[in-house]
């Protein structure tokens, strides 16, 4: 029979023998709470208390102690990822659950608990403390897969950019590194204690009818585990391809604009020149020194041709270097 009730002021749900308390941001005083009806080391209070513990398990003669890390749910205006803590410690007929209170699918299967009926909630928790451990996992592997289809369809979407001249994207691009990266230091350590709890615990918290049923549900979350890992795998390949075309692209433009303006300022060199003329001490017609003879424009020509002659030579040596092919 299900029914909500409170064990020493912190929030619970009961069905049938089985126990359930969700603490979110929790304090050391709630810990203590805790503490003084269940089984827990300090050291263990100090583990959930701190939200930067890398995941592990810890067994123990009647409970075991698991931390994982699961993401918190990436918005649409691609803020930094982030993780959060989930502390669990699971014993014969009970389940406690501790994170930050930013786990939403974790506090909406609680809340779904409290607020369904006695069919719904047995659907849910079970009979055993393994069968709720099922429950919490495959509801956060369900939100990983959520958020690892926005990752795909964002890596989509800077395909579509990559190639796309006036688009930058460089900023989309890191921050989509960012995101896969954060997952994969999640979903490895996960892969590795749910292979541990499916082989050496779920047996201790079950019950005889459930267990085999209970394997092969734990053998399905691993499954979906895996795949995610292959998915963020081939997406991390492909995000890193991505960065490199971009960053060739880049350079291969930015070396065009700086190849024409090299050729359009050499280029002016003898119109400077030229400009120059007017400053010289020589005969020029319509300066302040007249000639009087073919022979007094004799420095003028000579300064002509000259750079007439250079700026040839250099619009021909670049178009054989292939530098003015645009």
């Amino acid at each position: 029979m299900y029914f909500p009730n409170y064990v020493n002021g912190l929030e619970s749900i009961t069905n049938q023998d089985l126990l359930w308390i969700n603490l979110e941001k929790p304090t050391r005083e709630k810990i203590e709470i805790i503490s003084k009806k269940f089984p827990i080391h300090e050291l263990n209070i100090e583990d959930c208390l701190s939200k930067n513990q890398l995941p592990k398990i810890d067994r123990y003669e009647d409970h075991i102690f698991v931390i994982l890390q699961f993401p918190t749910t990436i918005h649409k205006e691609r803020t930094s990822p982030s993780f959060s803590q989930l502390s669990l410690f699971i014993g014969k007929d009970y389940l406690i659950s501790i994170n930050q209170g930013n786990l939403k699918p974790l506090t909406d299967l609680f809340h779904l608990c409290k607020t369904g009926d006695e069919k719904n909630i047995h659907n849910l928790m079970g009979g055993s403390p393994g069968y709720l451990l099922h429950s919490i996992l495959d509801t956060l592997v369900d939100n990983l897969l959520h958020i690892l289809m926005k990752i795909i369809g964002n890596l989509d979407d800077i395909e579509d950019e990559v190639f796309d001249d006036k688009v930058a994207n460089a900023k989309e691009i890191s921050i989509l590194r960012r995101e896969i990266t954060t997952l994969r230091r999640i979903v490895l350590p996960l892969k590795r204690i749910m292979l541990e709890i499916t082989s050496r615990d779920v047996k201790r918290f079950s019950t005889n009818m459930e267990e085999e049923d209970l394997m092969n549900y734990f053998d399905d979350i691993n499954d979906h585990i895996s795949k995610v890992l292959e998915a963020l795998d081939e997406s991390k390949e492909t995000i890193e391809i991505y960065k490199d075309t971009d960053n060739m692209l880049s350079s291969e433009k930015t070396n065009k604009i700086l190849s024409f303006l090299t050729i359009l300022f050499t280029l002016s060199i003898p119109i400077t020149v030229a400009g120059t003329f007017y400053g010289m001490n020589i005969v020029i017609p319509g300066s302040v020194n007249l000639g009087y003879g073919y022979f007094d424009y004799t420095p003028l020509i000579i300064t002509v041709v000259l750079s007439a002659g250079t700026t040839g030579i250099m619009i021909y040596y670049f178009r054989k270097l292939g530098w003015m092919d645009f």
